[in-house]
């Protein structure tokens, strides 16, 4: 794979995991959301949300990383482009850890390993076509 569509992927992984940060910070605004209490309460519940700064930088990230992600998959087979995006789990469990202290035990660390060995392994796939 050329450095230049790696770049391209990584960019896209790189903000869908960026909009997922921010909606996690947005909803933290907001507070627990329930799916009870009908329409009215839903309304309520949309309208708090539409006003969280991080939940519109969250969705602007995602309609931005779909723009990059087209953009990669007219240059990168889409078996080689796909799996990157395990990538984001990598970046969102590490960024948890430290933003938001969720707990990342050990056997996530190693699970978090095999993805990398994963991403690893078909990225050189990618690198003879």
């Amino acid at each position: 794979m050329k450095p230049a569509d790696f770049a391209c992927i990584l960019g896209g992984v790189l903000l869908n995991a960026a909009a997922q940060l921010l909606l996690k910070a947005g909803v933290g605004g907001v507070g627990e959301i329930r799916l009870a209490g009908g329409l009215a309460e839903a309304l309520r519940t949309a309208s708090r949300l539409a006003l969280q700064p991080a939940i519109l930088g969250g969705l602007a990230c995602y309609v931005v990383s779909v723009v990059v992600w087209i953009v990669a998959l007219s240059r990168v087979e889409v078996s080689v482009a796909y799996p990157m995006l395990s990538i984001g789990y990598v970046v969102n469990a590490v960024l948890a850890w430290w933003l938001f202290g969720e707990d990342v035990n050990m056997q996530r660390w190693l699970g978090i390993g095999v993805i990398i060995l994963g991403v690893a392994l078909v990225a050189r796939s990618g690198s003879s076509a």
